[in-house]
């Protein structure tokens, strides 16, 4: 390669470096930025460093974590604030740029909208309906709190329960979450809140057919069929019902 080509490249280099830092908006930007932005367009070094790129602490020199959805960044208060902001408040450091990605153009460089719930404190962490609002089906309505019991914090879907694993849900047992699970407390169940289950009545039923550990009821019965029980310590093999209804007395 010659000297006057070597020249020419390194030239070229310069000039274009010289351009990245005078108009960093025009030459190295992903693409435009959110509206309450566009007044910072051509001030990239806002709120990036050179050659780190965009740093938290930059952000949090205008947007106070304690104010955020209280006041804006001129100190006013917010006229419509938003419930959904408080959190910020609630964070363990200001990580800004783990959720927030400033540049809403076509070459949007980092997807936004999930939030990394380990940045909340352990005790907001565990609050879900502080933040999110309870789905509208009738499963959700029965219930109040303990979402971690079937989802993560990771995603919403797929939730990490399937009751029919445990217990299928037809015919008589289609009832109320609270008719078998008390508290609020879907880790833990009692086959006594039916009418037709008592203490007394089901050691009577159990003792006659010579089983004396009762206590895990789902351990035996996973549905309504009295004629599906998987008895423990048997193979896994399918003892038959007695063929009749439990009457009561």
């Amino acid at each position: 390669m010659s000297r006057t080509l070597k020249w020419i490249l390194a030239t070229n280099l310069i000039v274009l470096a010289v351009l990245a830092f005078v108009y960093p908006h025009l030459m190295v930007g992903p693409g435009k930025l959110i509206p309450g932005h566009a007044k910072l367009e051509a001030d990239c070094f806002a709120c990036h460093a050179a050659f780190t790129g965009a740093d938290s602490q930059r952000c949090v020199s205008c947007h106070k974590p304690e104010e955020i959805g209280r006041l804006t960044t001129a100190g006013l208060p917010v006229q419509n604030p938003l419930t959904s902001t408080p959190f910020h408040q609630k964070l363990i450091k200001s990580d800004c740029i783990a959720c927030h990605s400033d540049h809403a153009g076509v070459k949007r460089f980092r997807p936004t909208g999930k939030f990394n719930h380990r940045l909340l404190e352990k005790t907001t962490r565990d609050e879900c309906q502080a933040c999110h609002k309870s789905p509208k089906d009738s499963l959700h309505q029965q219930i109040t709190g303990n979402c971690s019991q079937c989802h993560s914090q990771d995603q919403w879907t797929p939730a990490t329960f399937d009751h029919d694993k445990y217990f299928v849900l037809d015919r008589d047992h289609n009832v109320k979450c609270a008719t078998c699970h008390e508290r609020n407390d879907y880790s833990r169940y009692t086959c006594y809140g039916c009418h037709e289950h008592s203490p007394e009545k089901i050691r009577r039923e159990h003792i006659e057919e010579g089983i004396r550990d009762f206590k895990n009821c789902v351990e035996c019965h996973r549905s309504a069929d009295e004629h599906d029980i998987r008895m423990p310590g048997r193979g896994g093999e399918r003892e038959k019902g007695r063929g009749r209804e439990h009457d009561d007395d």
